[in-house]
């Protein structure tokens, strides 16, 4: 049986080298169990340099999968997928938007719309975008999102993929291979949570 998930690119990733796929819980070695699943969303970072390796077509159609599931209001699904590989047209989607140049780099861009008289779309289209990240993540692909809602640039990108105006765009999600990880310090979870009425300290 194949060890999964396959060994992760940033060596500051605190995901073993080996984890069995047989055994979800494991150690790393300090008494700590460590989730796959957990363990893949904590390894997630933002990346936007990617090496010139093909991102394969069966992990394109593996990660469209777990975005098709993602929880969605009234199970109405309102959202379609576009995968640009193109590099013409990946460069076109780049030179549009005002923090994605990077765009142009990638393997391949996902572009996820939701259908306007949805009332949840962006919840949705936003679950599903997240999807996508954390299943990329999980075949060592790095990706980031690049914001496509409320953007001046959403009805061009929508033209230029000529995709029906009853859809709006939600988000881009450029994906490769990293060639380079910056990892950015996140706030402790101790900054963040409070249990059952917030208290000011």
């Amino acid at each position: 049986m194949p060890d999964f998930p396959p060994k992760m690119v940033s060596s500051t990733c605190p995901v073993p080298e080996r984890i069995r796929a047989k055994n979800i819980f494991c150690s790393d070695g300090k008494g700590i169990l460590m989730n796959v699943g957990t363990t893949i969303i904590k390894c997630r970072h933002s990346v936007r340099s990617y090496k010139t390796t093909p991102v394969e077509d069966t992990i394109i159609r593996d990660v469209i999968d777990c975005a098709r599931l993602a929880p969605t209001a009234m199970n109405l699904q309102p959202w379609v997928i576009g995968v640009i590989r193109e590099k013409g047209l990946l460069a076109k989607v780049a030179g549009l938007t005002n923090h994605g140049k990077f765009i142009a780099d990638a393997q391949v861009c996902f572009a996820v719309f939701g259908e306007r008289v949805a009332k949840y779309y962006l919840e949705d289209c936003s679950a599903a975008t997240e999807n996508l990240i954390i299943a990329l993540q999980s075949y060592g692909v790095g990706s980031c999102w690049v914001a496509g809602d409320k953007k001046e640039y959403a009805e061009a990108v929508r033209k230029l993929l000529g995709v029906p105006d009853k859809y709006t765009l939600v988000s881009l999600l450029p994906a490769g291979y990293p060639a380079d990880i910056t990892m950015q310090k996140k706030k402790e979870q101790d900054d963040i949570v409070f249990f059952d009425l917030y208290k000011e300290d």
